[in-house]
């Protein structure tokens, strides 16, 4: 284990944010230190966590504040945080703030108008620019932070602050964000129904991942007659589209699972019994969830755009109004990905082919 002491700064410790924290535990060995906050409120944690964490790290003991490096996401204001960090006592002003892109709020398709989001985008923009070293959970995600963030000092008509884009560009990285497919790969393999295939759809139940258009793809295959099974999970809120209400109505006949299910292994073991893996979303800055379901033998049928383009070959894309066609042809195809053929697809997202570039970022 490397001696180096490393702080993670985690406002929204939730879903994919905490899978990626404790894999990055378990798989780069350091000395590691959580500061945490549930996965909720993120607007007050981008706002409010910075001086909150500050408090707590004042609260410790002199002795147990020196920290090599300080990771962050996004949820938080890292300027703030090190500007109040310079009154630390027993801190190392020397350490390397580290910031990572899961997501980023310049293209995040929120259900508010883009004018009131402008505080978040400018959070993200100075959390970029004071890090030391920045990375994105894919390409898309870092070229379009980037370009976003260009448009954005552009409106800034009597200053030229161009040259601190390019800083951020300088210092940024994209690295994967690592995915254990261990658990996956012990779950044996059943057999799939080639004459009734399950499709898998498991993304968050909102509005920008588009499920809309997947529910009215499904009611013309209903028509049709095309025979398909169904299992809609992922986690669902509070408030959530109206069609996910309809959908339990108008699909009853073929859905064996409807809902959330918290459990991971429980989660696995309806993954491998999918055929295929279907994505509608208006945005997605990775895809742990679709990389998942091909892990356990699900044919992806994704949208052509987005970060679906650097996962997967064109053979599992479709173009914009295309999905009825290319998931009917999918259906009929009797599909099923072969255990080598899912290996081969998702490999290169494991933690095993991924450690040593985190190794490197994090300076172990």
């Amino acid at each position: 284990m490397s001696d180096k002491r490393i702080l993670v700064v985690e406002p929204y410790y939730g879903g994919s944010h905490q899978q990626f924290i404790e894999g990055l535990i378990n798989n780069v060995p350091a000395e590691y230190m959580i500061l945490s906050l549930p996965a909720r409120k993120w607007k007050m944690r981008m706002q409010l966590s910075a001086p909150w964490f500050i408090r707590k790290i004042e609260q410790m003991e002199a002795s147990e504040r020196h920290f090599d490096v300080v990771l962050f996401s996004t949820f938080i204001d890292v300027a703030v945080f090190k500007a109040l960090s310079v009154s630390l006592d027993n801190w190392n002003h020397s350490c390397t703030y580290l910031i990572y892109f899961h997501e980023n709020q310049f293209s995040y398709p929120g259900v508010l108008p883009k004018r009131s989001n402008h505080q978040f985008t400018s959070i993200n923009f100075t959390s970029a620019l004071v890090a030391d070293l920045v990375a994105f959970n894919s390409h898309f995600n870092r070229a379009n932070f980037l370009a976003q963030c260009r448009d954005y000092t552009r409106k800034a008509i009597d200053m030229d602050v161009q040259e601190e884009v390019n800083r951020i560009e300088s210092k940024s990285v994209t690295l994967y964000p690592g995915i254990d497919f261990r658990e996956i790969d012990r779950l044996s393999v059943l057999s799939k129904d080639e004459h009734n295939p399950l499709i898998i759809w498991n993304h968050r139940w909102e509005h920008d991942k588009n499920p809309e258009e997947f529910f009215d793809v499904l009611s013309r295959l209903q028509k049709g007659k095309i025979p398909f099974r169904l299992a809609v999970l992922g986690q669902r809120f509070s408030r959530q589209p109206a069609c996910f209400d309809a959908a339990k109505k108008n699909f009853e006949k073929n859905i064996i699972h409807f809902g959330y299910i918290e459990n991971r292994i429980e989660y696995y073991r309806l993954l491998v019994q999918g055929s295929i893996v279907v994505s509608t979303a208006l945005h997605e800055f990775y895809g742990i969830a679709v990389l998942e379901a091909v892990r356990a033998g699900c044919v992806p049928v994704l949208p052509d755009r987005l970060s679906y383009q650097e996962l997967f070959d064109g053979a599992y894309l479709y173009d914009d109004g295309m999905l009825f066609e290319h998931l009917k042809d999918a259906l009929r195809g009797r599909p099923a990905l072969s255990k080598a053929t899912s290996k081969k697809l998702t490999d290169r997202y494991s933690w095993q082919s991924l450690a040593e570039q985190y190794r490197c970022w994090l300076g172990i």
